[in-house]
């Protein structure tokens, strides 16, 4: 199973031998949490299975604001170890994964009707860039701003500062920790729910209960493990209800807009003040695209259920259009120039905070029965997430784990010599590492061209479709690649041609490609359209 490639027929020959083996550790959740601890477990010589009821990267890790930042407005919150944390990782990971975590300039205007002191925009990022160990933010005139944000409201505006975070493409961080780990001899099963813990003798949690939902007839082994680590995020209490133990999150959503860049062309990030209620928003070029959000309020209801998708709800559509006007008052931005929504699940700890935005970011690890759990904290600190919850682990079977805290989480990449086109070849390392090189050598000049406009290339849905773990149309065209999300009515226009060019490499058959395309479609509508719910 080391290099087992995720094609056609690896789950099949995979499933089965799961339950011949004693495993040292079970990860549910393959978000960036498990795919973290993931990578620090089998770096660690632990033999190791990663599974998630759903795709991987499904949940918040295919639905975040895009950023790897230090998380600027909770200095504001009083929240100054998790900033410190967020800042040293984000540091981190832009020296170890160039090219899918990128620098990106943020401007953050200060407004009369903000009501803030110039003062405090200064002091704070003081302090966020001397948690850095750097000094990269500057004062700018509006019309230097406008160059990079064109229509940013001139009525009341008293100064910008420009600072410094980084955008990624969420999913791919993800996909590629957890394939450069299954290269090195984990394993990674998706649509494989872990639906029952297992005990032993003494009442401790010795394995899991684990269906494969792949297909109509699914088959139910038990897998046993010296630790189990529940990473699933927001679903982290329905793992834990076979213990019997009272809930311990408060799930809170966060909502999203995209609209097409030519209707709000901004090529670097604002942070913005919502008119309503003082809230930090973001407004950042993403993909091609531009993207604004985000929303920050409690989720409940059937859409906290795992087979049902959390959506964006027309109040916070409109709330984030109302935010967008007032920043943009020329470009009358509406509904109309929605391209797509989406929505995410911050799985934050309960504290009992008056509103969700005052409830603290920071992580914790705790054991209940031997199971450990780990939940809150945010993506870009996922090492540090990784090790903690590892060190709960030794604890839990009284064996040291060998950690290497200065062990990068990603593979590094060397820039080969140029294999096809030199704009794919950056694209490409980011998002496959080691793997682009293989991928460029087979290519031919029409699988380096864009699709339809965007920075997506044709080569990414071909390799997705022949080597990473696709079960449905939507693993494909929302989480490998994302074009989905990027093109009108997610793509309906571009499928025939997407048919033309993956059905193969999937092999499906014509019935199934039709049985998923409505799949896919019915999704889209559902929780990423622009009037989703529905």
């Amino acid at each position: 199973m080391k290099n087992m490639v995720w094609n056609q027929d690896w789950r099949r020959a995979l499933f089965p031998q799961l339950k011949n083996q004693k495993w040292d550790l079970i990860v549910i959740g393959g978000g960036i949490t498990g795919a973290g601890i993931f990578r620090s477990a089998v770096s660690a010589g632990m033999k190791t299975l990663l599974v998630d009821a759903r795709d991987f990267a499904f949940g918040t890790s295919s639905r975040s604001s895009k950023l790897v930042h230090g998380g600027f407005r909770y200095l504001y919150n009083n929240q100054y170890h998790v900033t410190f944390e967020s800042v040293t990782e984000r540091q981190r990971l832009l020296k170890e994964a160039p090219c899918l975590i990128e620098p990106l300039p943020f401007n953050l205007p200060n407004y009369r009707s903000y009501h803030f002191p110039t003062w405090m925009f200064r002091a704070g990022l003081g302090v966020y860039d001397l948690m850095a160990g750097k000094w990269d933010h500057h004062r700018l005139p509006y019309q230097e701003v406008i160059q990079h944000i064109p229509g940013l409201n001139k009525k009341g505006f008293l100064c910008n500062f420009r600072y410094k975070d980084a955008v990624l493409d969420d999913a791919r961080l993800v996909f590629r920790i957890i394939r450069e780990t299954v290269r090195d001899g984990g394993t990674a099963l998706n649509y494989a729910r872990a639906e029952e813990i297992l005990f032993d003798a003494r009442g401790l949690v010795n394995g899991v209960v684990l269906r494969d939902t792949s297909s109509e007839k699914p088959s139910v082994i038990e897998i046993k493990a010296n630790a189990v680590v529940n990473a699933s995020g927001p679903w982290s209490d329905q793992v834990r209800a076979d213990l019997h133990a009272p809930d311990k999150l408060r799930p809170l959503r966060g909502s999203h807009i995209i609209l097409p860049f030519a209707r709000l062309p901004v090529t670097q990030a604002v942070t913005f003040f919502h008119p309503r209620d003082k809230r930090a928003m973001f407004v950042i070029p993403w993909e091609g695209t531009t993207m604004v959000g985000t929303t920050d309020i409690d989720h409940g209801g059937d859409a906290y259920h795992p087979d049902h998708e959390p959506y964006a709800a027309h109040d916070e559509i409109v709330y984030i259009l109302e935010g967008v006007a007032k920043l943009f008052p020329q470009n009358n931005i509406s509904k109309q120039d929605i391209l797509s929504t989406f929505a995410g699940l911050r799985p934050v700890v309960n504290t009992g905070a008056e509103t969700p935005s005052k409830e603290s970011r920071a992580h914790q690890v705790w054991v209940e029965k031997g199971l450990v759990t780990i939940s809150g904290g945010k993506l870009t600190t996922f090492r540090v997430m990784a090790r903690d919850t590892l060190d709960c682990v030794s604890q839990t079977i009284g064996k040291r784990i060998a950690i290497d805290r200065r062990s990068p989480m990603l593979k590094p990449v060397q820039m080969p010599p140029v294999l096809g086109s030199t704009a794919a070849q950056p694209r490409l390392l980011g998002r496959s590492g080691q793997e682009a090189q293989h991928i460029l050598r087979d290519a031919i000049d029409s699988d380096l061209q864009s699709v339809n406009g965007l920075p997506a290339l044709w080569i990414e849905l071909g390799f997705a479709a022949r080597a990473e773990a696709i079960l449905h149309l939507d693993d494909l065209l929302l989480r490998r690649t994302r074009i989905g999300m990027l093109l009108p009515e997610g793509g309906r226009s571009s499928l025939p041609e997407i048919k033309e060019y993956v059905q193969d490499k999937l092999g499906w058959s014509q019935a199934r490609w039709q049985s998923e395309q409505e799949r896919y479609l019915n999704i889209w509508k559902r929780a990423y359209s622009p009037d989703p719910g529905n």
